[in-house]
Order: structure tokens, then sequence, then C-alpha cells
């Protein structure tokens, strides 16, 4: 279902800062009440979670949250690389369409090779390990709330070497500080 577009970005992952190139996947963890769905957007530069949604299935109604998110925070004059996968949600004509009506530029990875797509698995690597691993909720709703604090978290509080010891927001908010 849908078109596809090709690898703009190749493997280069590297950003120079933040807007300039992004990855988007999205991933589903079963859970005793059932699933639930986390779809991101990655900034490569500043290693932020620049926008993100939670729904309890894979469906389209969360892709266009997450665009809602996403395109409420890109920046005037902003046209950044958005990398993902050959899933469906990347290649529906609604996401397609918004995307390139906001001036982003799709890249997509070739069909079965998630290296192409490995800034955004190590961040989803990394989002597992801290987040979901050994967790439990009773529903939905208390995983998500809990979702939106670790993605907080991640965004404020934690910090990284490649960003010289800042956090993501830290980072993000330099240039205007200078």
């Amino acid at each position: 279902m849908g078109e596809t577009s090709g690898s703009v970005i190749g493997r280069d992952f590297a950003a120079d800062g933040p807007w300039q190139k992004m990855g988007a996947d999205a991933t589903g963890f079963k859970r005793p009440w059932g699933r639930a769905c986390f779809a991101p957007v990655h900034d490569f530069g500043s290693e932020e979670m620049v926008a993100w949604s939670a729904s309890a299935s894979p469906d389209m109604a969360r892709q266009a949250e997450l665009l809602d998110r996403l395109l409420a925070k890109m920046p005037e004059g902003a046209t950044p690389a958005l990398h993902g996968d050959m899933g469906r949600q990347h290649r529906h004509a609604a996401w397609r369409g918004r995307l390139r009506g906001a001036g982003i530029v799709q890249s997509m990875s070739r069909k079965g090779n998630c290296i192409d797509n490995g800034a955004t698995e190590q961040a989803f690597g990394h989002m597992r390990d801290e987040f979901f691993r050994g967790r439990a909720w009773p529903d939905f709703e208390s995983s998500k709330a809990d979702l939106d604090a670790c993605v907080a978290h991640w965004n404020t509080r934690r910090r990284r070497v490649k960003l010289k010891g800042l956090t993501p927001e830290e980072f993000r908010n330099q240039p205007l500080a200078a």
C-alpha cells in the first residue's frame, strides 16, 4: 500500500544541528491488557524526541497525531529530511502528502534493511532498555502517562556525551543563548 521514497540521507545520520535530519519509526509492545504502540520522531542533531504519539493500536490516527505534534514544533523555514522505514504508515498517501505540504523531505530505508534506519533503531533500543524492560502497567493509560514522563526525561534530563554533556533540550537551545 502506498508509494515509497528513496533514501535521501543514506546512512549519513550526522547533522550539525537540530531540524536537519530526523528519523521516524513505530513499535509496539505486547502487554497482558493489549498493545502499547509508540511512534516518535527522533532528531539526529539534538538527539531529542521532537514529537511522539502513543496508542493502543497501530493506526493512522496515531500517525496523524504524531505529525500534528511535529508540525506544531517545527521552526519556520525548517526543511528537515525525515527518514523512516517502508512501513505502511510511512507509505500512506496522507502521511506523504502532509510531509510534502510542510516542506519535509521524505527519506526511506531500503526494504528489509534495518541498518539504513540505524540511528532511530538505536534510540528505540535505549528507550526499550530504559523504559519498557521489566516493567508492567495495569492498563494502557498508565503506561502512556509513564511513557510521556520517560520522553520528557530523555529530552530534558538525560545528558549525552555526543552533545558535550548537555541534554537534548539544552543543546537545541544553545544558539538562542549565544
